[in-house]
This record gives structure tokens, sequence and C-alpha cells, in this order.
């Protein structure tokens, strides 16, 4: 089987990927398992897009014949901005202060835009850097956002899921941002 990346430091960023987002999801698979359906439906949902990012990422890496570039990016814009769309946007979870829900609604907006702008064009290969890691780091600063929020308020049993659930995605977008750099290249 032959390898998209070549050098150790591309490799390692999409290992990192595939072992944290397999983790996270199989953690939350189980979180599905241990609360009930009823109660952790909504986390199903956004595993299922989670996975099929996982997999893309693994079939690019890959370098399947199944996947081509223009593909992956399609779809995995596709799987990431629906789940900011459910997560941040349509559901956002309830946060102990209206500043930091504010912030991570206009932040979750801002990532859907940019997520709109950059892999939606038709000259995706004329991204820089910095572009493609504004991604990152806007998914990175809501995580971080939430991540506050857990910690101001009370925990429960919920918690440790829901510090596992938030940075599953930033993850994803990692790997994503760190398979496009490499196209660049």
């Amino acid at each position: 089987m032959q390898t998209r990346f070549k050098k150790g430091a591309k490799i390692a960023d999409i290992l990192i990927t595939a072992v944290g987002g397999t983790l996270s999801v199989g953690v939350m698979l189980y979180a599905v398992y241990h609360f009930g359906l009823s109660e952790a439906w909504p986390e199903l949902v956004l595993n299922l897009f989670y996975v099929a990012c996982l997999v893309m990422i693994w079939m690019y890496f890959f370098n399947s014949r199944r996947i081509t570039t223009q593909q992956f990016n399609y779809w995995c814009s596709i799987s990431v901005g629906i789940t900011v769309l459910l997560r941040d946007i349509l559901f956002p979870p309830p946060l102990a202060f209206y500043a930091l829900h504010l912030m991570c609604l206009i932040l979750a907006v801002l990532l859907l835009c940019t997520l709109t702008y950059f892999y939606a064009r038709k000259n995706w290969k004329s991204y820089t850097k910095r572009n493609l890691w504004v991604i990152c780091i806007i998914d990175i600063a809501i995580a971080s956002l939430y991540n506050l929020d857990l910690y101001l308020e009370p925990t429960d049993e919920y918690t440790n899921y829901l510090l596992t659930e938030i940075w599953i995605r930033p993850t994803i977008t990692y790997g994503l941002v760190a398979c496009f750099v490499t196209e660049k290249e």
C-alpha cells in the first residue's frame, strides 16, 4: 500500500488526526451506549459525520483511487460544515454565560463562512498555508470556549464525555488542513 505523503512530519500529522479522532469517536460511541440512544442521539448523528471524515482522510492518505483530491476537498468540507451547523448553530449546547454563547455562535458562523470561502472555490490549490490554518485556529478557539464553559459549570457524569466531544472536530480539521497544506506544496 502506497501513501500519499512521504515526509515523516506529514505522516505524523495524519496519524495524530487518525488516532485522536478514532479514540474520540470511540469514546463518544461508548457514551451513546452508556447514556442510551434517547439521551445521546445527537452525538450519534455527529459521529456519523466525524467517521465519514476520518474514513476520507484515510482514503486520501493511502492514495486511494476511489477518492480524488477534489472529492476529498468537497465531501470533507461538507461533513465538517454540517457538524458546525448542527452542533454550534442550530442546536448549540447551553452555556453558563451568554457572552460565551454569543462568542461561540459568532466563531461558528465565521468558521462556516471560511469553510465555504476556502474550500468551495475552484482554484483551491492557490490557498496559502495561513489561509488554511485559519480554519483550524477558529475551530480550536470554539473548542477552547466550550472547554472554558465546562470548567465554569459544576461537573457531572456528562462532563468527561463533553470534554472529549468538544475536541473531536478540531482534531479532524487539523488533519484536513494538514492534508491540504501538503497538497498545496
